[in-house]
């Protein structure tokens, strides 16, 4: 079994010499733009070009996050960025948006394509919906136990990456919405101001949404046999020590070394680390949060760190051929790919010693501050003749800088056809169809105005045979947004029953759905989660033969309104938005299930409650303080989708008459971000 490569990240220059010279393998960054961190001091022009170049030349792949929800308006910036990236010389791309894939895929066919955290990869269908849309590797949600992801590899055969050590999201990535619908910072494009640190609490329990680091790094054993191919350091935010100790730890537990993990604490931790998610221990022992004393303990250990990568690693083996005759002399250099010969001077008459094969062999060994180290030696010296050491060391270090030059040198990147879609805005119409999505199968029956919704949302444990005689092709089945590999069987033959039970089609908020649908031969309709924000996400879509697609709900209405492509594209208009989902549920952890009886609710520190669903004890997903309603608003939709959850039948009729008159609501109620300026 291949010994699984190091992926460390790079903020910034010294970050990623920090990463490089403590034995990374691979790192990744990013630009200015199009990345999940900002706010970190990322690469551009020729900061890029020099990143490339300083990482080819020590055998170390670089991979750039192109990895955030791309807009219309920025395409013609996301192809600038792309041609940026290629023309550098990276070795690979993070993707979270379909529009950044089919991008690289066309035009730049030659890069390897990593499907981000952002795609939230958490079961096998979706991993081979990666597979099939053609990227070359992805990385495994956080969530998941080491058997679960050896499941999940199994079953493709593109390779899998998995982060063993860094900052812990509380919701599954991909899926938070929580920074975006607070303050208007999305972390899908990037800005995440992390709320979810603040005090929020539950049952009397403070920073009830403060997950522990995590830190996988004792159980690479179980990753290895997992089939994890790349070990993933989350940390483009932290600072260079930061990467030195963590890269350092997990060279050094990768290789069945003890590692210092005191040292690896106190840079940074928020109350200690986790490995609950790996293995399967979801509890309150998982949360912490970052405390004085965890930021007072950094300053101990930061100039030791800083040792690690104050000079260069000898990465690249060297072989060397010397000669030299009266006629002259030569150094030969070849790191097995590369061969090139320097001139020497014409050497002297030996008045007393002449050159020995030693001495000579000792004079180009002194590689000095750079990344190289010598192999084997191969000298060839005419009698009685010498050189002087300098003119030795001179050969040496020109030898070295043409191969660097040979090395760092970005090669000419596979330009491919890639025309984008024509965005052709919808046109405007009069209020479209309504749709509704009810939590249980008694609230729908108990709803007033069925028979004026045109479709029935409903999760697919709570249909019925019965239900689907009752309301024939109006009901379709709500997916889980979260299914994990235990739950794949179950589900895929829980579908084949309703199906053959006349059953047609399902909604998925996540790329699993859409596998799994189109395998067993259903209908499917893409919810929000999929998070489409452009024209091009929707044209792929589309052709995969998505019957409909909700767009996000981070997207303006004014985005939304330009947005192309011909599949009917529908919009949430009310609900309780979803902010975040959870599968260590916060609120389990702090008062029990028992307790919680599945209505459990947190509070942020203004004192708003904020309600919490619970799936079955699959996950919980923590809903908006105050319900989106856009009733007596234009939308450009071909449909509007009515999320209920804990509305009683009363408030359910009143939101569908309120919609169906087109009228506002008198009750408390958000525009969500249609009217907000998306950062």
């Amino acid at each position: 079994m291949a010994t699984p490569e190091i992926l460390a990240p790079a903020g910034g220059q010294e970050q990623l010499a920090a990463a490089v010279r403590c034995g990374a393998e691979a790192v990744y960054l990013g630009v200015s733009r199009f990345n999940a961190r900002q706010n970190a001091a990322n690469f551009d022009g020729e900061a890029l070009a020099q990143a490339a170049r300083y990482c080819r030349a020590r055998n170390v792949k670089l991979y750039v996050a192109v990895n955030t929800l791309v807009l219309d308006s920025e395409h013609p910036a996301l192809e600038e960025t792309a041609e940026l990236i290629a023309q550098a010389g990276a070795y690979g791309v993070i993707l979270q948006d379909m529009a950044a894939l089919r991008l690289f895929q066309r035009r730049w066919p030659g890069l390897h394509r990593v499907a981000s955290t952002q795609t939230a990869v958490h079961n096998r269908d979706g991993a081979r919906f990666l597979q099939d849309a053609g990227f070359d590797s992805f990385v495994l949600a956080r969530e998941l136990t080491a058997e679960e992801m050896g499941a999940i590899c199994a079953a493709v055969s593109i390779p899998a990456e998995a982060f063993v050590h860094g900052a812990h999201c509380m919701s599954l990535s991909g899926a938070c919405y929580l920074s975006a619908m607070l303050g208007g910072r999305s972390g899908n494009r990037g800005l995440c101001a992390q709320p979810c640190r603040l005090d929020w609490r539950c049952g009397g329990r403070d920073y009830a949404l403060s997950l522990k680091d995590m830190s996988l790094l004792a159980h690479m054993d179980d990753l290895r046999q997992a089939g994890v191919q790349t070990l993933k350091i989350e940390g483009r935010m932290k600072r260079p020590e930061y990467v030195a100790a963590a890269v350092t730890a997990c060279k050094k537990a990768r290789a069945g070394e003890p590692y210092d993990e005191k040292t690896l604490e106190a840079v940074f931790s928020r109350s200690g680390f986790t490995d609950g998610y790996l293995t399967g221990r979801r509890d309150r022992a998982m949360f912490g949060h970052r405390t004085e004393a965890d930021a007072a303990s950094a300053g101990a250990v930061l100039g030791n760190l800083a040792a690690l990568y104050r000079r260069e690693t000898p990465l690249v083996p060297v072989d060397m051929d010397f000669s030299m005759t009266a006629q002259g002399s030569c150094l030969t250099v070849s790191d097995g790919e590369n061969t090139l010969t320097v001139p020497g001077p014409i050497p002297e008459a030996a008045r007393t010693r002449p050159l020995d094969e030693e001495t000579a062999g000792r004079s180009l060994a002194k590689t000095g501050n750079t990344q190289y180290y010598v192999n084997s030696t191969s000298i060839h010296l005419a009698p009685d003749l010498t050189m002087s050491a300098a003119a030795l060391n001179a050969m040496r270090r020109q030898a070295l800088e043409v191969l660097d030059n040979r090395r760092a040198a970005p090669p000419v990147p596979e330009r491919g056809n890639y025309r984008p879609v024509p965005i052709v805005p919808r046109k405007a119409h009069p209020p479209s169809p309504l749709w509704a999505r009810f939590p249980d199968a008694a609230r729908l029956e108990k709803t007033p105005h069925l028979e004026s919704l045109a479709r029935l949302l409903l999760p697919v444990e709570e249909i019925t045979p019965a239900l689907l005689t009752q309301y024939g092709p109006r009901l379709t089945a709500q997916l889980p947004a979260l299914l994990f590999p235990g739950d794949e069987t179950s589900m895929e033959a829980r579908l084949q029953a309703l199906q053959k039970a006349g059953l047609q089609e399902v909604w998925t908020e996540n790329i699993y759905g859409i596998h799994m649908g189109k395998r067993l031969g259903l209908t499917v309709r893409g919810g929000w989660g999929l998070n489409v924000t452009n024209t091009q996400a929707v044209d792929f879509y589309e052709s995969l033969g998505l019957a409909s697609l909700t767009a996000s709900f981070e997207l303006p209405m004014e985005k939304l309104r330009r947005l192309g492509g011909t599949v009917p594209l529908g919009l949430a208009a009310y609900g309780r938005l979803p902010l975040m989902r959870f599968r260590n549920c916060p609120v389990r952890a702090s008062m029990g299930c028992a307790a919680c009886g599945g209505h459990g609710t947190l509070t942020d520190r203004r004192g708003v409650a904020f309600p919490v669903e619970c799936d079955r004890q699959r996950y919980s997903t923590l809903l908006n303080s105050i319900p989106l309603h856009i009733a007596g608003r234009d939308d450009p939709s071909d449909f509007r989708l009515l999320y209920f959850t804990d509305e009683d039948s009363g408030r359910r009729g009143q939101v569908i008459e309120e919609f169906l008159e087109n009228r506002p609501s008198a009750l408390p109620r958000t525009g969500g971000l249609y009217y907000r300026q998306l950062l």
